[in-house]
Formats: structure tokens, C-alpha cells, sequence
């Protein structure tokens, strides 16, 4: 998945969705420093655990990059997905890859901003049903994402949390989460934690 402020305007490759509305579409990828594709085996395994959920969701890809699980979230009938992503030329690959796919405006839209300040946002309201967490490897971009998603009020009830990190990698999350499910893939470890709000994340 993942972003960096390095310049970006090659092609590198590109994302498969799996399964739903666009099932196996290919969509390019522009390569950057850092960005690192969510694979198809931990993708798979990822949306078998959300099958029960992602219709009519309201999701949030954080550090979206190339978009894989935003774009497979959608494909699955997600209500509507946000993107962000901090190198402007991979946010105007994300907007273009929704164009060809003749996506509403309404069900997805790109923010070019780092995740970590879009977030660093108290909010009146809650806002997402899926929240995808999977940044660049060792700079502890998972915790503070955590961390701001729950301080700041951005999470609906009964909403779901998916963190991929490295698998050295530990995460601290607040007592009103519940760790669903995990697995370690590689060096990939992935979570998805289920966040009670009626219980005190304090």
C-alpha cells in the first residue's frame, strides 16, 4: 500500500482486485518509495473476515497508496471509501484508476494530505464503519494512527480497525478494542480489531 514523499511518476505494476463488482480488474500502480502493495493472500484472507461487514460501509484507507483494499472495499459494495495519500502523483494515479472505473463521486474520493494530519482532528461526530491502517514499514506510523482514531472521535460504533505492520512490530490499543482477528504472513503481521464504544477506552 503505501506512500512517500519521494518523487513518483513511473509505473511500477499493478493492483488485482479479487472478487465483487470490478473481479479481476488490473489497475497501475506508480512506483514510490515505500509503497508496498498489499499482497492477494493477505488481502483474500482479509476480506473473508469482512465479509459480514463491508456492504454499505463507510471506509477510510489511510496511507492508501495504491489503493488496493480501498479499491477492493469498494468492489464488495462498500458505501463509500475515502483515500489518503501524501504524494500527490499516487493520489492523482488513485483519482484516475476511480475514473476508469466509472466510480461515483459520491462512493469514493482522494485526499492528498498525510494521514497522521487529516486525522489530528477532533470530531463532533463519528465517521467510519472500516478504518484500513497499512503504512510504511518501521517509522511507528500504525501506533499514532491508532492513537488518533481513537482520541479524536472518528470511529462509528461496532466499527472495525485493520493494522498491517511488520511482524516485529507491537501495537497498543485502548481497552475498547477487541482483537478479532490475526495472522502472520512473511514478515507481515495483520490485525482486525473490533472497537466497543459503549466500553471506556480510557
Amino acid at each position: 500500500m503505501k506512500k512517500s514523499t519521494a518523487k513518483s511518476t513511473a509505473l511500477k505494476g499493478e493492483v488485482r482486485i479479487i472478487a465483487g463488482l470490478w473481479r479481476g480488474r488490473k489497475l497501475p500502480v506508480l512506483s514510490s518509495e515505500g509503497l508496498r502493495p498489499t499482497g492477494d493472500r493477505v488481502k483474500e484472507t482479509l476480506f473473508n473476515w469482512l465479509m459480514p461487514y463491508i456492504v454499505d460501509a463507510t471506509c477510510l484507507d489511510c496511507f492508501a497508496g495504491s489503493g488496493a483494499l480501498g479499491f477492493e472495499a469498494l468492489s464488495r459494495q462498500a458505501k463509500q471509501v475515502t483515500f489518503l495519500e501524501l504524494d500527490k502523483h499516487v493520489a492523482t494515479q488513485l483519482s484516475k484508476n476511480l475514473a476508469t472505473l466509472k466510480c461515483a463521486a459520491e462512493q469514493a474520493k482522494v485526499i492528498n494530505q498525510n494521514s497522521l494530519q487529516f486525522l489530528n482532528q477532533p470530531q463532533t461526530a463519528p465517521h467510519f464503519d472500516i478504518v484500513f491502517i497499512d503504512p510504511p514499514f518501521h517509522f511507528g506510523l500504525a501506533q499514532q494512527t491508532v492513537d488518533l482514531l481513537a482520541q479524536y472521535n472518528w470511529l462509528n460504533p461496532n466499527a472495525l480497525v485493520y493494522v498491517e505492520t511488520e511482524k516485529a512490530q507491537s501495537i497498543k490499543v485502548p481497552d475498547s478494542w477487541t482483537i478479532l482477528k490475526e495472522k502472520t504472513t512473511g514478515q507481515v503481521n495483520y490485525r482486525l480489531y473490533y472497537v466497543d464504544k459503549t466500553t471506556s477506552s480510557e
